[in-house]
């Protein structure tokens, strides 16, 4: 048998029980079998992004998030938008993903789990950053769920019949791009 897929997932907010987690939290609960997801939750101590330090050595936080992102097989990201573009601490988590080559040609893609109306602007700026890093956006997997609170139980997973099962279709995108792309196909 082998060895499923991992998915890493990328929270772009620093608020604890915040929307962007939960909808992370729900991917994993809704994963099937033949994925498995790890929650990168370094985004806190990462050091601000300096080009001087982008250069072995590495930081120890930009090393263990560049070894996360280079082990797995796709990335799903989840991030609030703030003042009309990305929060300034997920932008910084990209900007080390840019000099390394862990992300480039990767599959990934994104919630926006925003109410309607709002997120476009850190959607465009994710879609900008991640076409330096060379990853490969799973177009059909970037996907608007808005999540109300009321939807959030109080384990932090979204309880929502219709979300879990978007969800759970973005984790099978992930893994069929990532199976099509390992042998060959286009993606």
């Amino acid at each position: 048998m082998s060895t499923p897929p991992v998915i890493l997932l990328l929270s772009g907010s620093l608020r604890s029980g915040s929307s962007n987690e939960s909808v992370l939290r729900t991917a994993q609960a809704v994963a099937s079998a033949q994925v498995r997801t790890v929650l990168y939750a370094g985004l806190a101590a990462l050091p601000h992004f300096n080009p001087d330090d982008d250069a072995a050595p590495l930081p120890a936080p930009v090393d263990a998030l560049r070894a996360a992102i280079g082990e797995a097989a796709a990335v799903l990201i989840c991030t609030p938008e703030y003042a009309g573009t990305l929060p300034g601490s997920f932008k910084n988590l990209l900007d080390w993903t840019v000099g390394g080559t862990e992300i480039c040609d990767k599959p990934v893609a994104w919630v926006n789990a925003a109410a309607p109306g709002r997120g476009q602007g850190a959607e465009a700026t994710l879609r900008t950053v991640l076409g330096y890093t060379g990853a490969h956006i799973v177009e059909p997997a970037c996907v608007r769920v808005p999540v109300d609170r009321r939807m959030v139980g109080a384990d932090g997973i979204i309880t929502d019949a219709g979300v879990r099962e978007r969800l759970g279709g973005v984790l099978k995108l992930l893994a069929e791009s990532h199976r099509r792309a390992s042998e060959g196909d286009l993606v």
